[in-house]
């Protein structure tokens, strides 16, 4: 277990008022597990890709016919202690290109770890995120206004679509330990995994 942990705040973009986490993470983690952090604290399904955007240089899936200039990198490839070590504490997270997430993401400290604590860890937040293609910040509005008003023209369709109310406020603390749980017991095996393979 590292000694020392990112406290990190991740905001969604152009989001009225702020949906907003706040994790910890492992310094010796990449960008491509706190990706995977953002992915459980959002509730957002893993179904779309990613990018981090880091000074000027892009991580997310390399792929070999990536013609952005520069390419993109490996998320899996980058440290969270490499970033801190740049002098880097903040930058963006685009999540699904066609509705278009952008969040941005400040490392606000650097703090001993708790020992009997699991990392990744969720610390707080607030308003639930958006559901998986609603249509962009415009649809996520929309989706607000016809939930928030009975009579509203949309609503019927808007609750069969999504199937259940949504409720802005509602973060689903549960479901979201739930899933910061699972990709810690994860994380935790599979280090165990790698352990063992160099014994």
């Amino acid at each position: 277990m590292t000694d020392q942990i990112a406290r990190i705040r991740i905001t969604l973009d152009d989001s009225k008022p702020a949906v907003w986490r706040r994790v910890e993470l492992p310094l010796s983690n990449s960008l491509k597990t706190l990706h995977l952090t953002i992915q459980a604290v959002m509730l957002f399904e893993n179904y779309h890709l990613f990018r981090f955007d880091v000074g000027d240089a892009y991580y997310g899936i390399r792929f070999d016919d990536d013609y952005m200039d520069p390419p993109t990198r490996d998320a899996g490839n980058i440290r969270l202690a490499k970033l801190i070590e740049r002098g880097i504490t903040a930058f963006t997270y685009t999540y699904d290109f066609g509705d278009d997430w952008r969040h941005s993401v400040v490392i606000e400290a650097v703090l001993p770890a708790d020992p009997l604590m699991d990392y990744p860890r969720f610390v707080d937040g607030e308003r639930r995120a958006p559901p998986e293609d609603v249509g962009g910040i415009p649809g996520f509005e929309e989706l607000l206004d016809a939930m928030a008003k009975p009579r509203h023209p949309a609503r019927k369709s808007m609750m069969e679509w999504y199937g259940r109310p949504f409720d802005p406020n509602d973060i689903s603390h549960d479901e979201v330990q739930t899933r910061i749980a699972a990709l810690a017991k994860r994380r935790a095996s599979g280090k165990a995994v790698h352990a063992s393979k160099k014994a």
